[in-house]
């Protein structure tokens, strides 16, 4: 039976490749709630990719700079999911933090910019106002990332000592 991270209870297994992870490697990023967070990214790229798209195809002229910031988000969403979704390799899960970083950077920066003056890109972005009209989804998103690239870390990344049982990071089986 699979538990939340995507591993088989009992045998270390990866659930998207049924095989044993080597020691020290990272579990899936796109295994148990990674397949959730895949499916929310998906999505939200899906979105993003339609609306800057009609808005690049028809009105770039009215707004260009946050037309072109709603491109550069759809992109950004679908560099994430991609990579989330193969993020068991350490260069996919290197892509999966640089664009889900980028992304959580530039919802910061776009929504406070926004915030500050609310004419500030001439229309509103996927990122404006932090999300605003995705109900915040843009905002919460790449840190709920961020924590499952964290989260799914090997063992490894814990240093020589291996894992500090006291921070809740050390592997158990059931």
């Amino acid at each position: 039976m699979a538990d939340l991270d995507g591993r088989m209870s009992g045998s270390g297994g990866d659930a998207l490749s049924g095989g044993a992870r080597p020691a020290g490697a990272a579990r899936s990023t796109g295994a148990g709630f990674g397949r959730i967070l895949v499916t929310v990214y998906g999505v939200l790229a899906f979105a993003a990719l339609g609306r800057s798209s009609y808005e690049l195809a028809t009105k770039f002229g009215e707004a260009p700079v946050a037309y072109s910031l709603s491109a550069l988000a759809a992109v950004v969403y679908v560099v994430a999911t991609v990579a989330l979704a193969l993020g068991a390799s350490p260069s996919w899960r290197r892509v999966a933090w640089g664009a889900v970083g980028v992304e959580a950077l530039g919802v910061l920066a776009v929504g406070s910019a926004s915030l500050a003056s609310r004419d500030v890109f001439g229309e509103s972005t996927v990122w404006s106002l932090y999300g605003q009209g995705y109900g915040y989804v843009p905002l919460v998103l790449p840190f709920v990332g961020l924590w499952w690239l964290w989260h799914t870390r090997g063992p490894a990344a814990h240093g020589a000592r291996g894992p500090d049982p006291s921070d809740g990071s050390e592997e158990t089986t059931a």
